[in-house]
């Protein structure tokens, strides 16, 4: 009698037990089932996760491997190249299917569409599923069969086209195999930082895994989600969802929170507008599927010509929080801090660093690849190339965010750059986002010294902003 070949689930970006399509049908097919993850950083083409996303990872697979505990399974893991080591583990167990949820960045489609041939052409089932997003990005096209480049447009097809599929639920069984295979021990991946721990504070602000995600889903949509429309901007207030590293490794899927959104959330503008972020989400993706060099190449070929202005020094300035304008300052900061930075003070930034400080959108690209908790390879190419303009439905070129006037709009009272900005505390709200403005006996009485406490302004917002001007119009005259 032939022995039962083994399924194994390769979890990639998809580390939950509920909406795992892979994973049910792993389930559904009655044999044992092992779930592997591969910490993939050999495989031309593929981006390794920054440092802050390393962090997250360590502990949202942690939390898988709990989870699969109480279906009495566990998490095999294994570091190399995707497809040597689905070889190995194959040879190891005995499996007749590879089964995994799709990614759609160009290294891991090619390098799945490689493995997935081999594996057919050895006898060994392949397939792969949607566990990422609330539709495929061939699904939603335009009339000429192509992708959207127009956020509206897109919004508006997803919408035509319906609430997206249920999630799927959670194997509430497994069968485990006879025999577990050798797995590594996550420690010995040393994905946390030591010395120095740097990311020591992240876990007063993030528990990463399943739990974590719908604990922060469940709160948002009993609270948050009815005022987020008019409330989202403002950095000092708790008014967004948290959802995004959450999402961007997989602990909860889209479809999950727009079920639960769509199901939970009472109707209006708060839960239309967090639909609608959930879309731009998507939209990432679809751009990213459709325009692969995302994370390199602008999509406005008109942007090669984009007379930049390398400087290390203003670069690290806005690295470190050190720019003298205290709202985008403060940014820097709880990015540094907490792995995250609030949605519009990204936007201020972003912008900063483009079109004040004309810094190749790249090298902030990268930066936010380091250091974001929720760095993926579609949105954080893809918002960078829509601040820097030239993105799909890319901000305009003159939209040039003044630093100044944003932190008086959406940090009024200051509570935001208070905290993260606390050598200038002391100023009052009418000097906290501009002090190279105030009068010398108003530092004074702060304990403020230009120069020495805080900076001075590295460059001056008018002149920045004509440098911008002139910088973006000359790519209309070529």
């Amino acid at each position: 009698m032939p022995s039962i070949q083994p399924v194994i689930v390769w979890f990639r970006r998809d580390l939950r037990l509920a909406d795992n399509p892979a994973l049910a049908r792993a389930a559904a097919m009655g044999v044992p089932v092992v779930p592997v993850f591969i910490l993939d950083e050999a495989t031309p083409g593929l981006r390794p996760p920054g440092g802050a996303s390393r962090w997250w990872l360590h502990h949202s697979l942690a939390a898988l491997d709990r989870d699969l505990a109480e279906l009495g399974a566990r998490l095999i893991l294994r570091r190399g190249p995707a497809g040597a080591e689905l070889d190995t583990l194959i040879a190891e167990t005995g499996a007749g299917t590879v089964l995994w949820n799709r990614c759609y960045d160009k290294g891991s489609i090619a390098r799945d569409a490689d493995i997935k041939e081999t594996l057919r052409d050895r006898g060994v089932g392949a397939e792969s599923f949607n566990g990422a997003l609330l539709a495929e990005p061939w699904e939603i096209t335009t009339k000429a069969g192509g992708g959207y480049k127009v956020y509206t447009r897109f919004w508006q097809a997803c919408r035509a086209a319906g609430d997206p599929p249920p999630p799927v639920s959670a194997p509430v069984a497994m069968a485990a195999p006879g025999t577990w295979p050798r797995s590594d021990d996550l420690a010995d991946w040393a994905l946390t930082p030591r010395s120095p721990d740097w990311a020591a504070g992240f876990s007063d602000h993030w528990l990463p895994g399943s739990a974590g995600a719908m604990d922060r889903l469940a709160r948002f949509l009993d609270g948050a989600v009815m005022d987020y429309a008019d409330r989202r901007d403002f950095p000092a207030r708790p008014a967004t969802s948290g959802l995004s590293a959450h999402l961007a490794w997989g602990d909860i899927g889209p479809r999950q929170v727009w079920a639960a959104a769509v199901g939970q959330a009472p109707a209006g503008q708060g839960r239309e507008t967090f639909l609608k972020e959930l879309v731009w989400r998507e939209f990432a993706h679809h751009v990213l599927f459709h325009f692969p060099d995302l994370a390199e190449q602008p999509m406005d070929a008109k942007f090669d010509a984009f007379p930049w202005a390398p400087d290390d020094d203003l670069l690290t300035a806005w690295q470190r929080g050190q720019t003298g304008y205290p709202i985008v300052d403060a940014g820097m900061r709880e990015l540094w801090a907490t792995g995250t930075m609030h949605n519009r003070v990204r936007m201020v930034a972003a912008s900063f660093l483009v079109k004040h400080l004309l810094q190749p959108w790249q090298v902030g690209e990268a930066w936010f690849w380091d250091t974001l908790v929720d760095a993926d390879p579609a949105s954080n190419p893809f918002n960078w190339q829509w601040v820097a303009g030239c993105g799909a439905d890319a901000a305009p070129y003159f939209r040039i965010f003044n630093p100044t006037l944003q932190g008086q709009k959406f940090d009024k009272g200051g509570d935001y750059v208070r905290r993260w900005v606390p050598e200038i505390a002391g100023l009052s709200d009418k000097h906290l986002h501009s002090p190279w403005t105030a009068p010398a006996d108003v530092l004074a009485e702060a304990g403020v010294v230009l120069g020495r406490d805080y900076p001075e302004p590295v460059i001056d917002h008018k002149r920045a902003r004509e440098r911008a001007l002139a910088a973006f119009k000359s790519l209309k005259r070529g």
